[in-house]
Order: structure tokens, then C-alpha cells, then sequence
């Protein structure tokens, strides 16, 4: 059995909020809640890597195409998928800021990657378009955490150069690819169906990548550099 391609393929667990450990298994065998709860990808994904090894290559995306979860062949080059690659990559930025934290226990790192887990399945639902999400908690708790973190920042009257410490540098990158894949998703948005709930998230979490940002900055006495015009 060959498993390849996009996260078109993966169905999205539900409820999204649920929080799952780090170590835990994507399919909980034997355990009821845990099949409600993860796709039959996973189930069979958890499977392959038992029994067998997975290939890396199934050389179906040769031609430029690749599969939604529909079973639809599109071009690698449409919106739908340009907006899911997005998301990939924004995801795979996020692990190079969590691999540059000091603190791999800290509540950001944590925070880092649940958000890794909502991207995930947020490029599955971008493939599935049937497939309902629920992100207000998330957004709620984005909007918590900015809150919180700005109470011990100091007050932002300019703009202020993207830079600072490793960290705090890398978070303004994921911050500027977050808004790149705001801009994909909404332009996939006029043309065709994209959740509503999908849009607010990912806009709420550019906001949070900045304040993140500062607030690491700050940690690491890092001094922030205000935009002055010529």
C-alpha cells in the first residue's frame, strides 16, 4: 500500500481544540474516543509504519497533478493547492522557530505546537471544503495570549523594524508568511468555498506571531529598532 502526495488526503479530526500530547500516538487503538477522533488515514498510516515501510515516492504527481480528498485530480498549480502548499509552508517555519527556542518546554513551544496541529488540519480542510470547522476557541485564545503578552511589553506607537534575537527574527519571517497565506486563502476564498472561520484564524495568528516576537525579543534583552522616515 503507497501513501503519498499533498495533506489532501487526510481527513481532520475532531474538535480541533482537543489537546493531544506530544509522544501520543495519531490513533489510539483500542480506545473508543480515539477512532472518533482521528481519520482512517491515521488509522491505516499507523498500520503501514507497523507492517511495513512507506514509500516515499508514488510518482502520481509526476505530471503536475495531485489528488483532493474527493478523489479529484488537479493541477499543482490551482488555488486550492497553492493555498494548502502555503499552509505547509507557513507549518514547516513554525518548527524552525520551535527548534530555536532555548526552553523546549516553555508554554510558547507548547503553544507553537498546537498551532502546528491547527495548520494541519486546516490544509485538510482546505482539501475537503465539506469538512466543518470549529476555530473560534482558538482564535479566542490567540487573542488571550496577545493580551496578556502585550501588558508586559512596551506600548507600540510605530512600526518597528523585523529583527531582534534568532527566535524573536524567525517569528517575524513565520508572521510575513502567515499573511502570505491569508492573502492565498482569501483569494481561493472568491472563487471557491473556503470556511469563513479559516480566514479570522489565520489573520489572528499573524497578529500573535508579532507580539510573540517582541515578547521573546524582550526575554532575550533584545532592543527593538522603531521605523523613523527620512
Amino acid at each position: 500500500m503507497k501513501i503519498g502526495g499533498s495533506a489532501a488526503t487526510v481527513k481532520v479530526r475532531k474538535p480541533l481544540h482537543t489537546k493531544f500530547p506530544e509522544q501520543e500516538n495519531f490513533i489510539l487503538l483500542g480506545k473508543p474516543e480515539g477512532f472518533l477522533y482521528k481519520s482512517l488515514f491515521f488509522y491505516f498510516l499507523h498500520l503501514i509504519f507497523c507492517f511495513t515501510t512507506m514509500p516515499i515516492y508514488t510518482k502520481t504527481g509526476d505530471k503536475g497533478q495531485t489528488g483532493l480528498f474527493s478523489g479529484k485530480r488537479v493541477s499543482k498549480a490551482s488555488l486550492r493547492i497553492e493555498a494548502i502548499g502555503t499552509v505547509d509552508e507557513l507549518n514547516s517555519v513554525i518548527g524552525l522557530v520551535i527548534s530555536q527556542i532555548q526552553n523546549s518546554k516553555s508554554q510558547i513551544t507548547n503553544e507553537l505546537i498546537e498551532i502546528q496541529k491547527d495548520l494541519f488540519e486546516i490544509g485538510a480542510a482546505l482539501a475537503n471544503p465539506r469538512q466543518a470547522l470549529n476555530l473560534s476557541k482558538r482564535v479566542k485564545e490567540f487573542e488571550k495570549t496577545i493580551d496578556k503578552m502585550t501588558k508586559e511589553l512596551p506600548p507600540l506607537f510605530n512600526f518597528i523594524l523585523p529583527g531582534g534575537g534568532v527566535a524573536g527574527s524567525t517569528l517575524h519571517i513565520a508572521r510575513t508568511v502567515c499573511r502570505r497565506t491569508e492573502r492565498r486563502i482569501v483569494e481561493l476564498s472568491k472563487k471557491e468555498k473556503v470556511q469563513s472561520d479559516v480566514i479570522v484564524y489565520i489573520n489572528r495568528l499573524s497578529d500573535l506571531f508579532l507580539t510573540v516576537s517582541r515578547f521573546i525579543n524582550q526575554k532575550e534583552k533584545q532592543k527593538e529598532v522603531i521605523w523613523t522616515s527620512k
